[in-house]
């Protein structure tokens, strides 16, 4: 079975896009094409299936990948076993387009010398990416473990990060002509984040937001992604969602979503690492310390209580 087939086929399935694929692969859409095409025959059965949007996988798909996940792992660990030294950096996040990914791609802009694996692990359970971590499947994971007590005695997380969020509606949204928003004005607003994963750090985060504001955060229905939220946004007259500042969200002009600020207090999401305690990766201080030299958040600013201080700026966690 050819590696890079397989290699190419994860990429596909955790980016929905052949090209997505193929550019971080640094290969052409066709190749990427050509190899899933290869993979698909050897297999005798079709691994993905085109929509208006990219692609998916079929169900054959979905019982493949964590698979070949394992095999991309274990190749690219018999290749690290004999060439010391020179193994990629490998950082979970929680999405391509989530604020960290951004921050981590700004980061490597500056720095393209850095061999750098960038994967997204599709778990909401942070004991999962606790176990990546401790596997060396990953050197570094953007989660958090509220409860620090839980965690082994070889892996630690440490806080690097504020993301202030946003309010995103629709045009016909009432809140849609504000130009800034106190947390006080989005009560009695539905505020839909669909399908909030249990014992996520997420969960715990959106419960401690509403008890401490009064909100009303509605978490029910299935997550169909990021598009099929922005299109029910758009069409919707009083639903509402929170998306970090620096996340990365395209829709349809014809959408007019309106991204609003929240401030007077700012109210931030935490963004922490987990890491090994001991040996963790050469090239992994560097990235700490880049997250940390970023502006802090405007005060005054309110954070879940599980927040520690970050590790560079020494801001403190909690809420101010």
């Amino acid at each position: 079975m050819d590696t890079e087939a397989v290699r190419s086929f994860v990429r596909a399935a955790e980016s929905g896009q052949f090209q997505h694929a193929a550019d971080e692969l640094g290969v052409t859409q066709q190749a990427v094409s050509k190899r899933i095409a290869a993979l698909e025959r050897e297999l005798e059965v079709r691994l993905f299936t085109r929509t208006a949007r990219g692609v998916e996988l079929t169900l054959d798909g979905q019982v493949f990948l964590p698979h070949a996940r394992s095999i991309v792992a274990d190749v690219e660990r018999a290749v690290a076993a004999v060439r010391p030294g020179s193994r990629a950096l490998r950082i979970d996040v929680l999405g391509f387009r989530s604020g960290q990914a951004i921050v981590l791609h700004d980061y490597w802009r500056s720095h393209p010398e850095i061999d750098l694996d960038v994967v997204t692990l599709k778990a909401g359970d942070p004991q999962v990416a606790v176990a990546a971590v401790r596997a060396g499947d990953v050197d570094a994971s953007f989660r958090s473990v509220t409860d620090p007590a839980t965690l082994p005695p070889d892996v630690e997380v440490i806080h690097v990060l504020d993301f202030p969020l946003e309010l995103l509606v629709g045009p016909r949204h009432p809140l849609a002509s504000a130009r800034t928003l106190t947390p006080a004005r989005l009560r009695r607003h539905r505020i839909w984040v669909p399908g909030i994963a249990p014992r996520s750090e997420w969960a715990e985060f959106y419960d401690q937001l509403a008890t401490a504001f009064d909100l009303r955060i509605d978490g029910a229905g299935p997550n169909f992604g990021v598009e099929a939220l922005l299109d029910a946004l758009a069409e919707s007259a009083d639903v509402a969602t929170l998306v970090g500042s620096r996340d990365r969200l395209v829709w349809p002009a014809s959408h007019g979503l309106r991204r609003i600020p929240i401030a007077n207090p700012t109210i931030a999401y935490p963004q922490s690492l987990i890491l090994p305690r001991t040996n963790p990766h050469p090239r992994l201080r560097a990235i700490i310390d880049y997250f940390g030299s970023l502006a802090p958040l405007p005060e005054p600013a309110w954070l879940p209580s599980w927040a520690t201080p970050r590790t560079s700026s020494g801001n403190v966690g909690g809420r101010r």
